[in-house]
């Protein structure tokens, strides 16, 4: 597959300020005119020309280069791979998509697009729910086919995550809101939520370890789970088990707490789905129940006293009483609870967290000559994820701190037009993954909702 990052034949730095770094038209995998109709508005109004071409660059750039929209049996289906790797992940394809619902009723073939999403995730979690990542062919087998665990042709990698159960969730969810549209939702969805509720139920693990373990052949520890694949024992107090992070490096500890608060919102949306599209009153309190059980654990054994910040949520702990104390990146992550609705930006004690995360007092918090902010072990040491910079501001009150974050990012892609996996707190032009979608389409998301509520920031 051709990285269109690598079309540029000189270096950017020595080009004109702002070069044409964007996908050519006919090279585009998608048009949407809504989507280009915002940019036009958005570089018309706003003075700054270098966020003008950075939002032209980034917002469309999901539609411009990942998205394969076909028709299966009549029915929208629509793959959708990260950038650099020819894969469609639930988590990220389910992010990639999601600020574009706000235009879908302007847009109707936008909406088809985002519609076949939601098919082609349905039929994902009916091949495995505990699989991650998964191919357009269902007969091709990748590079993680030897891993220990039960690997199915068609599936790219098989690590389950909580989150990965979620994302779904959460687009189907506001697809439905948005559209009043209930065509996607026929007896398959039905069928991937119940899954979806025995996985949740299964990795609460009452009844033993359940029926899911991962070991993979590999010099790098967080890519494969210890004890024989089933991870380190914990105590069944409520909350759901997740053998890896977002990030798609194993837990610690398997409660993963944002996870688990990402798993409370989306049941409750589940449970209100099935109710209102199937009358299932009996599957939606079941729902429910869990979506119940698993906050109340949450505030029984997720927080934390911290001796300099207060009641602060864990980023993991075991049900015995062991917890881990830093904040990653990847969303969900304890910083991105209000994103998720799972928290209000008024919670004292998120407050707290937030505090704790964005300081040298979290691990994997990082500041250099360029910036300051969150990594996780994914990458590395003193890489910072534009992500959680980008997350820290669509969680923000305050109006310096959000400026504060546009100009950080601003000032660290590298000069190349578009947002990235990580780059070196001394030198943004030391950066992972030129083609990173997630991060590109968020930062799109982030302009155009600072644009439409507090323009006087983008000047």
């Amino acid at each position: 597959m051709i990285d269109p990052f690598k079309m540029v034949a000189a270096d950017i730095g020595t080009l004109k300020p702002f070069p044409e770094v964007r996908i050519a038209k006919n090279k585009r995998h998608f048009n949407s005119r809504s989507i280009e109709s915002a940019i036009l508005e958005f570089q018309k109004n706003v003075k700054d020309k270098e966020l003008g071409w950075l939002f032209n660059n980034c917002f469309p750039n999901t539609l411009d280069t990942t998205v394969t929209f076909s028709k299966n049996n009549g029915k929208p289906d629509t793959y959708v791979i990260t950038g650099d790797i020819d894969a469609m992940w639930l988590r990220d394809s389910s992010a990639q998509v999601w600020p574009y619902l706000a235009f879908v009723n302007e847009d109707s073939d936008l909406k088809d697009l985002i519609h076949g999403v939601i098919n082609r995730q349905t039929q994902y979690i009916l091949k495995d729910p505990y699989a991650n990542a998964f191919y357009n062919d269902p007969t091709k087998k990748g590079e993680w086919t030897t891993d220990h665990t039960k690997m199915l042709p068609g599936v790219h990698e098989r690590k389950y995550e909580i989150d990965s159960l979620c994302y779904p969730i959460r687009l189907a969810y506001n697809y439905w809101k948005a559209t009043g549209d209930n065509t996607p939702f026929d007896k398959d969805w039905e069928k991937a939520i119940r899954k979806i509720h025995k996985v949740f139920t299964d990795q609460q693990q009452k009844d033993g370890k359940g029926p899911y373990s991962f070991q993979r052949t590999t010099s790098n520890g967080t890519d494969t789970r210890a004890l024989k694949g089933y991870g380190y024992p914990v105590n069944p107090v409520g909350l759901i088990c997740s053998a890896f992070r977002p990030s798609d490096d194993s837990t610690v500890f398997s409660f993963l707490i944002p996870s688990n608060f990402f798993a409370v919102v989306s049941l409750g949306q589940a449970a209100e789905m099935i109710e209102a599209l199937t009358g299932n009153d009996t599957f939606a309190a079941e729902l429910k129940a869990l979506a119940d059980e698993v906050e109340q654990a949450i505030q029984e054994h997720g927080v934390v006293s911290h001796p300099k910040y207060g009641d602060i949520y864990a980023f993991e702990v075991d049900g015995f009483g062991n917890h881990l104390l830093m904040d990653d990146a990847n969303v969900p992550s304890l910083l991105s609870l209000p994103y998720l609705d799972a928290v209000g930006t008024d919670d004292w004690i998120y407050q707290n967290t937030r505090e704790f995360v964005w300081s040298v007092d979290n691990p994997f918090f990082f500041k250099g000559k360029a910036a300051e902010g969150i990594g996780g072990p994914h990458v590395g040491l003193e890489m910072i994820w534009p992500m959680a910079t980008i997350i820290r501001a669509l969680t923000s009150t305050d109006s310096n701190e959000i400026m504060e974050c546009i100009r950080s990012l601003k000032a660290t892609h590298g000069g190349t037009g578009f947002m990235h996996e990580t780059f070196h707190i001394d030198n943004p032009r030391n950066f992972t993954r030129s083609w990173f979608a997630w991060a590109n389409t968020l930062f799109g998301e982030l302009l155009w909702k600072t644009y439409q509520l507090q323009p006087r920031l983008l000047t």
